[in-house]
């Protein structure tokens, strides 16, 4: 990693024991939203604009952004990352992405982007020693990541540390949430669910919508074909609604997720981490009364 920016500090101190996975999973829904502004702040947008991406939805700057600490790597390899996303719509949007800008280019304005952004919903805040915090303790967790076998998490931890607390702090939930979604693939693999039947498998246990995860690019046919082969396992019934099993997989799945995703916060320790899950609360609650991230997505926050 690199050393950019001031050591990782703050008032609280690592306390003994075990952080819970309820917790793992909270910090989580904390730090979420404050990545996915990368996807959706009009700031972010108008700096791919000015390198010539097209803005008119949100896709053609989404893969080169997220890609782009992986380097100038191909469709391929992206859909392999990525998971869930047809690779027709990874290669539709990524064919020429690098041609446009280049990844050194796109990381470059995804920290203006973020850092506009952040301003503009934070306000006064950004410079807070609130924020700085939990910009120091989010930085601990995302330094304590193992990397092994998670491409994202390792592409998002290699790059340099920004010196601003705020983007210390959205560079910090990236890797956080790029290491919890490597380990959601490893889930995903060990109960056998390919990338279409995760998506068919999370929509059957009522997630989101089968309309929002047909968002990914999967032909009706191939959705079809998903459930044909779940519902020959027992894992979704005729109207595509998970049976027990079902519902039992995708607990499992989840389960596994959180445990994978939690060693970061186990090195911090449960009153660290209770330090930064209320100091990140404000900040959480001015992304979402922001209004620019969607009411529904794909990850079932709050439902699963």
């Amino acid at each position: 990693m690199g050393e950019h920016g001031g050591e990782a500090g703050g008032a609280a101190t690592q306390g003994g024991g075990e952080v819970e996975l309820p917790r793992v999973r909270q910090l989580w829904h904390l730090l979420e939203p404050l990545h996915a502004v990368l996807y959706y702040a009009p700031e972010v947008f108008e700096e791919a604009a000015a390198l010539g991406h097209e803005t008119g939805e949100r896709w053609p700057t989404y893969f080169p952004y997220r890609a782009a600490p992986l380097g100038a790597v191909g469709a391929e390899r992206v859909t392999s990352a990525f998971y869930s996303f047809s690779p027709r719509m990874v290669a539709e949007h990524l064919g020429t992405a690098w041609k446009v800008a280049s990844p050194e280019v796109m990381l470059a304005a995804r920290t203006r982007g973020i850092d506009r952004a952040y301003r503009a919903m934070f306000g006064d805040r950004v410079d807070s020693p609130e924020l700085a915090e939990a910009a120091a303790l989010a930085r601990r967790a995302a330094e304590a990541v193992n990397t092994a076998g998670r491409p994202l998490a390792a592409a998002n931890a290699e790059l340099d540390w920004p010196d601003a607390p705020h983007l210390q702090l959205w560079q910090a939930a990236t890797i956080l949430r790029e290491h919890r979604g490597d380990g959601h693939i490893a889930a995903l693999l060990v109960a056998g669910l390919d990338p279409v039947e995760s998506l068919v498998s999370f929509a059957a246990i009522g997630a989101a919508s089968v309309e929002r995860f047909e968002s990914r690019g999967w032909r009706p046919e191939e959705w079809a074909a998903a459930r044909g082969r779940l519902s020959a396992r027992g894992l979704i019934d005729e109207e595509g609604t998970a049976t027990q099993s079902g519902r039992q997989l995708r607990h499992r799945v989840e389960q596994d997720t959180d445990r994978l995703a939690s060693a970061p916060w186990q090195a911090l320790g449960p009153d660290v981490v209770a330090r930064l899950a209320d100091l990140l609360g404000e900040f959480w609650v001015a992304v979402l009364s922001s209004g620019l991230l969607p009411s529904e997505t794909t990850l079932g926050i709050g439902k699963v």
